[in-house]
This record gives structure tokens, sequence and C-alpha cells, in this order.
């Protein structure tokens, strides 16, 4: 077995199996070992049962005892409800299975299990709710043990994920990982394992210990690569430094006059040192970085305009359609307003061939001076006649060599990356590494700071209410899921299934209210209608995953609720915070959690003690401390498969120190470890394509 085997060549996946791999991105043994844990669960002592109250709803829990007589199995509409009632310690405490009627054969009256699931609080009682049952003998041994919880979708389940991966490691056609591209001594100066006991450890762990080693080995090679990455492309820059110079123009003062509202002192010193490093002949390179809501796009436009009336042509790049037709509208508007000449053409993968064949004729011609749109900048037909000006707006949400193909399009062009990741400039430095850093650290003056709350799955009603007068005021809402679709092994709120519930209970409420869903498998042109719709305000309340996160701006949008607060990152929690709070009204986050325990509160208070993405940051490194991460990716930035930049900081800062004597040794890796090591980083950027980090 290969790497580069299909995922079919694992056995026990045959073609119908791997479709359900396929959905996950799993198409290829490679892609199975750096399918990740998103966590991983320890099993802890059973507890009795007689000490439970209503106060631990949402609860992990394990209790060993017996059922006396077989479950009862009972249908409700499309459900088939499985209960009992558990023997612990002269106690009993109910037990519920949800559409899991064959739990009833496994479950055999009389004999000792140890159930393990959440529990549910109802009026003065709680109950356990969907609990695995182990045999007493087998839980003692996986206690204090490391399980591995992978991301699921709909038909990929654990035990499939796992099943595949002990035939890839220990099956008999086992795959070979004795070759490392990580060199020995490089190893040895960064006590680093080898990539065998890392990419096994991390799916196998056999302690903790164990654990953090693969990991760290597994984080330090993501930052190793794409700082390689980084200071290639640094270097290249660096080889020609003959770009164009695009002086300041009376044309952006036009524009800056022609605005309703007066740029804050940040964005103004942004702007100039922006302008200045255009103006100038060695080509700029420059980050943007500024919270939510700061205002960098503004600038980004002033530069386009300075780029188009040197009579050069300058391209944004953004992550989503939604985003992409919505600054060109913005871009659109503003041109109109200050009554400047230039034209600018909207491209992106949902628009129709003859559209598209438009865009590219008045692109390579120079009629267009201005391109908004998405990696669809990029794609080969793209052909331009003086691109000058390379912005990528929400950087950390493209690959470095989609950056760099899309500078590569022009000669030398001026570059500007934004990003609203709240980064400390020293680790900023490191992750740009081939940019000037510019910071815009102040609000604008009319923004009024968001209000607040973390609560717990009890207080949903008060919040349905509260979205409710919200709308009846003339307001929108957001919700956001963690999830598509319903799941078997996560318990976590879905967009659809939690879209028809809530329109059924707002609509009690507000008869005829619009509420509508999007998720990322939406088709683009269904996901630009709904995003119309909502712009619009014919939909009054979106569901959607984290789809919203980057960008849209609705300004009558002043509700934000996030269901299962506890499985987002703060820095993406405070991120989809900011599609909130846009326009003149007061605007309410509501962030729920679904497990309650102090520790998901406390982290989630941080969010209501700062609005300060920096501040956000550097609180939750503090209260998780960086031993806690194991496999977690709890920041949400950049996309790293398990680095957390702040809690790897010392890794990062070892990778960039190993990426730097590499190329001082071997600048144009041709040593044999220099060969092995960029024959790997081709095969990164082969496989990433057009959304991960290489």
């Amino acid at each position: 077995m290969q790497e580069s085997s299909p995922i079919t060549a694992v056995r026990g996946i045959g073609e119908k199996t791997a479709v359900h791999f396929n959905k996950a991105g799993i198409c290829t043994v490679s892609d199975l070992i750096s399918y990740y844990p998103r966590t991983y669960d320890v099993c802890e002592d059973p507890v009795a049962a007689g000490g439970l109250t209503v106060f631990d709803d949402g609860r992990l829990v394990a209790v060993e005892g017996k059922i006396e007589r077989a479950l009862s199995v009972r249908y409700l509409r499309s459900f088939k409800i499985t209960t009992g009632r558990i023997l612990t310690g002269g106690v009993y405490l109910d037990v519920t299975w949800y559409n899991m009627p064959f739990i009833r054969n496994q479950v055999q009256p009389g004999s000792v299990y140890v159930f393990r699931g959440r529990l549910k609080a109802k009026g003065n009682k709680v109950f356990l709710q969907q609990p695995k049952v182990y045999d007493v003998y087998d839980y003692e041994q996986m206690k204090k043990t490391f399980q591995p919880v992978y991301p699921l979708v709909r038909g990929l389940t654990e035990n499939a994920l796992k099943k595949a991966l002990k035939e890839v490691f220990f099956g008999s056609d086992h795959l070979d990982l004795s070759e490392d591209y990580i060199p020995e001594d490089m190893r040895v100066r960064y006590d680093l394992v080898s990539r065998k006991t890392a990419v096994r450890g991390i799916h196998f762990p056999e302690g903790e210990e164990q654990l953090v080693r693969a990991r760290r080995r597994l984080v330090f090679e993501e930052f190793f690569f794409f700082i390689l990455m980084l200071k290639r492309m640094r270097d290249s820059r660096l080889r020609s430094e003959d770009g164009y110079p695009l002086a300041p123009v009376s044309q952006t003062k036009q524009l800056l006059e022609s605005l309703p509202y007066e740029l804050t002192g940040a964005q103004m010193r942004v702007w100039k040192e922006v302008s200045g490093g255009m103006a100038s002949r060695t080509v700029m390179a420059r980050l943007i970085q500024g919270d939510v809501g700061s205002g960098k796009t503004i600038v980004a436009f002033l530069a386009l305009v300075q780029c188009a009336a040197n009579g050069k042509q300058g391209a944004l790049m953004v992550p989503t359609e939604v985003l992409a037709r919505q600054h060109y509208e913005a871009c659109q508007n503003l041109l109109g307003r200050a009554g400047l000449p230039y034209e600018a053409v909207l491209l992106t993968g949902s628009l129709k061939a003859s559209q598209k064949r438009e865009a590219y004729e008045k692109l390579e011609s120079g009629e267009a001076s201005i391109v908004i749109g998405t990696h669809a900048l990029i794609t080969e037909k793209v052909v331009y006649r003086d691109l000058a000006l390379v912005i990528t707006d929400e950087q950390h949400r493209f690959g470095v060599n989609q950056r760099e193909t899309l500078e590569q399009k022009g000669k030398m062009p001026h570059t500007i990356v934004m990003s609203a990741t709240p980064i400390p400039r020293t680790l900023a430095v490191i992750l740009y590494g081939d940019l000037d850093v510019s910071v815009i650290d102040e609000m604008p003056a009319n923004r009024l700071p968001i209000k607040n709350a973390v609560v717990g799955a009890s207080w949903r009603p008060k919040a349905y209410q509260f979205i409710a007068r919200q709308v009846h005021e003339g307001h929108q809402a957001y919700v956001i899921c963690p999830m598509v679709e319903e799941s078997d092994e996560i318990d976590a709120e879905n967009v659809i299934d939690y879209t028809d519930s809530l329109r059924e209970k707002l609509q009690s409420m507000i008869p005829g209210i619009q509420v509508a869903y999007l998720h990322g498998r939406m088709k683009s042109t269904e996901k630009q209608a709904i995003m119309e719709r909502f712009s619009a305000n014919e939909i009054q309340v979106l569901v959607s995953t984290t789809v919203v996160e980057v960008g849209v701006n609705v300004p009558n949008a002043t509700v934000m609720m996030v269901e299962n607060a506890e499985r987002f990152g703060l820095a993406q929690l405070h991120q989809l915070r900011g599609r909130v709070g846009r326009g003149d009204a007061q605007s309410y986050c509501i962030f729920v959690y679904g497990i309650e325990n102090d520790t998901v509160k406390k982290r989630l208070d941080i969010l209501s003690s700062s609005n300060d993405g920096f501040e956000i940051a550097r609180k939750d490194l503090e209260l998780r401390g960086p031993g806690e991460l194991f496999g977690v990716r709890q920041s949400g930035e950049l996309n790293f498969q398990l680095a957390d930049i702040y809690a790897d900081a010392p890794v990062l800062q070892a990778a960039e120190a190993a990426a730097e004597k590499i190329l001082l040794e071997d600048p144009g890796l041709t040593s044999q470890q220099g060969r092995q090591i960029a024959h790997h980083m081709k095969l990164l950027e082969a496989s990433t394509g057009n959304h991960d980090v290489l």
C-alpha cells in the first residue's frame, strides 16, 4: 500500500463505502492518515448515580450498573425511542436512546455494563441520553487512555475511520512510513520523533506523553514547510526589486471626499504607508492587519484607485463568491459616487460562460482597470494586460501558492494581504515573513460596542423571543450551528433540522417571518441567492454554518446567536460576531453553550468581557495553556490542520529557525536532503489545491 493509493486500496473499503470517505475529503491513503482527530476523549471513573442532579445537565458521565428488565422501544412519528432504567448503588437512573432500536438486543437484562453519555435534565430529574455501552472489563482498559474523536460527515462513522486506520497501520498490507522528509539531524536538534511514530501516535496514542510528542512533530512539520514557502517567495521578490512605481494621485483624495464618513486616524496612517509603498520602485509587499470591522476594505479600494489612475490594473481576491459580489458592488458604488471613470469587473466561478468571456476580454485589453473575484482570478484563462497590484482579502483563507500564482500574473506587482486574525506582531513577522506589517488598531467612531451574553441551552426560548422582537423592529438575525446535518456521533445542533424547528417557533410569534439556511455544501448560485435575499431583508433570520464568517456585510443584522459555542475557537467566534454591529443600531451576540461546565463558561466569558481580538487571543492562551491542546485546533485562524499559532508559538519559532538554517546552508535545496524537502513541498502544493496553507 502506498500513500498515493486510492482509499479503496484499504481492505474493507469498497466503492460504496468510499463515497462516504470522499465526502470528508478522504480520497487517498495519504488523505486518511492526515485526517487528524479534532480532539481526544479520556474515559473517567464511573460516578454514583445518587449524586447526580439537574445542575449536572450536559455533563458527560459514566455510570456502572445493570438493567433489570429488557429495554422498551416505542415510536414517535419517525423516531424510534428506546428506554430503560439502570440500577446502580441502589438508585435507578433512566436512560434513553434515539433511533437505536438495536441496542435492545445488545443490553441483556441482569448483566452489568458501563453506560457513558450526557446527562439531560427534565423537571427535577436527570436521565442519561444516547449513552455508549461498554463491557466492564473493556471500559477498565479504556480508562485514562486517549480515544481519538474525528470530524464526521453523514455516512462516515468513528468506527469506520478507526477500522480503516488500523488496517493502514497494522494490517497485512500496511503502509511503510519509514521514509522521513525531515532530516535526522534536524529531528535530533529539535527533539522531534520520526514521521512514522508521529502519524501512528496521533491516531493511536498509548499515553499523554506519546500524544504530545506526536503532535509536536506534526505541528513543527506544518510550520516548517509553510515558512519555507514564504521564504522562497520573499527571496524570489528580492532577486527582482524593479517594480511599478504607482505615484500618489488626486483621485484618491476625490474618493475620500466623497465618502459619507471620515477615515479613522489608524486608517489614514495605514493608507499613507500603503500609498507610499506603491509609489516606490521597490516592490511593496505589505500585510494590513485589523480587527473585525476596523475598515480594511476601504484602504484596499483606495489602493486600487491609485493603481488605476496610474494606468495599471489591480486585482482583489476574496475567499467566497458572496463576498466577491459584495465588494464588487461596493466598489462600483464608490467609483460612481466619486465620479471616477475606471471600470471594475467581477470574476467568480459561478458566472455564465459569456460573462466570464467578457471579463477575460476586458482584462486582456486593459479596458478594465479593477477586477474583484475569487480564486477564479488565477485560472489559466485569465490574462492581464498590466497587473501592477494584487490584494488578497482574508489572507488566512488562501494558500501561499494561490497568492504567488496571482502575483505571477503580473510582472512583480505590489502586494497587499489583509487579515482580521489577531496575531501578535512577533508571530506575524514569522507567519507573514515576506511582508511589511501595518496595523489598523482603531475602530470607526460610529460603531456601537456589541452587547454580549453567554448562556446555557435553557435560555434558548428567551433568545428566540429576543430575536422575534428585533425582527418586529425591522432588524435581522444570524443563527450559527456547528454542523450541516444531523450526526449520530456528535451531540450538536445542525443547520438543516434547526432551521425547520426555529421557523416553526418564530412563525408562532411573527406569522410570515422568513427563516432560511445557508451552508458550504450548497451550490454557489444557491448561496448567492440566499445572501442576496438576506441582504434585501426578504429573509429575516439566517441559520448558517461558519460560511458567513468571512466578510459578509448586512448592516441591518443586529443579532448573532451561536449554538454549541464551545465547539468553536474564540478567534472564530470573534470573527462571527463581526457580522453584526455594522450599522447604526445596537447589536447583540448570544453565545449558547451545549455543555454545562465551569471551564466552558469561563472560556466563553472572555468574549463577554472584550470586543478586542488581540485581547481575546491573549486571554484564551492564558486560560487553556500550551499543554492543553493535544490534537485540538481551537483558535480558528489560518488553515493549519493541527497547529495553533498561539499555543504553539515556541514550535513556530523553532520551525522558523530550522527553515532559515536549511536555506542558509542549501539555498537552492540541491543537496540530497534539500531535494527530499523540495520534493515534499511540491507534493504539498499539488495536494492542497485551492484551500489549504501551502
